[in-house]
């Protein structure tokens, strides 16, 4: 069997359509579910949970690249109710580290990263998103951060369900390092992965850093 050989094979072609649609249906009512008990929290809640998930990202940034300057850090907009790092994302730029924000410029097709700075003067995007403007720099980032509204252990991500995401990390190359950033009450069994879902490097919550795929990185941890 493939999958004895490697563990992450997934035939495609062997994917049954009724599986597949139960699959969506779960995930359509656990993203309710998730979103709901996202925007439930009290204002003290999530500020506190946003300044130690901006503390534990600065210890895997600094573990896993000791030096961050001039690096390309994509992060993102919050929207319902997602963690706010934006203040991070200035201490970043202050410490010269180059940051992006990722955008739509063109329907189901891959994101792309725009230069973001302090000084920025941002204009609507897709869903009213605010996003640099077209004649921001276009840039492939080194580090990117992937919001998520449900996570597992086997570190795939439950998002939005558009595919952008996932499509984004297709079609990068070289692909970028690409950190998870959620709840711990967003803790899954599985997602139940299928063919167009793509692993992610690490995940991280309040908690800390809670998955990191690769025996290679964690040792270094």
């Amino acid at each position: 069997m493939a999958s004895e050989i490697a563990p992450d094979y997934f035939d495609p072609l062997g994917v049954d359509p009724e599986q597949a649609r139960d699959v969506a249906r779960w995930r359509r009512a656990e993203r309710m579910r998730l979103c709901a008990l996202r925007k439930a929290l009290s204002v003290e809640a999530r500020v506190a949970i946003e300044a130690t998930l901006s503390m534990h990202l600065k210890d895997l940034l600094a573990a896993r690249f000791s030096d961050m300057r001039n690096r390309l850090f994509s992060a993102y907009w919050p929207i319902k109710g997602e963690p706010d790092l934006r203040p991070l994302m200035a201490d970043l730029h202050a410490a010269g580290v180059r940051v992006a924000l990722p955008l739509v410029e063109m329907k189901h097709a891959p994101l792309v990263f725009r230069r973001w700075t302090p000084e920025t003067r941002m204009v609507r995007g897709d869903w009213n998103i605010p996003v640099p403007p077209q004649e921001a720099e276009v840039v492939t980032p080194d580090v990117a951060l992937a919001p998520l509204v449900g996570w597992d252990r086997d570190c795939y991500r439950l998002g939005y369900g558009g595919g952008y995401f996932d499509r984004t990390l297709a079609h990068l190359s070289p692909r970028p390092f690409i950190i998870g950033i959620g709840l711990q009450a967003a803790e899954l069994a599985t997602i139940y992965p299928q063919p167009h879902d793509i692993r992610l490097d690490a995940i991280i919550t309040e908690e800390g850093l809670e998955v990191m795929h690769g025996a290679k990185f964690t040792e270094q941890l």
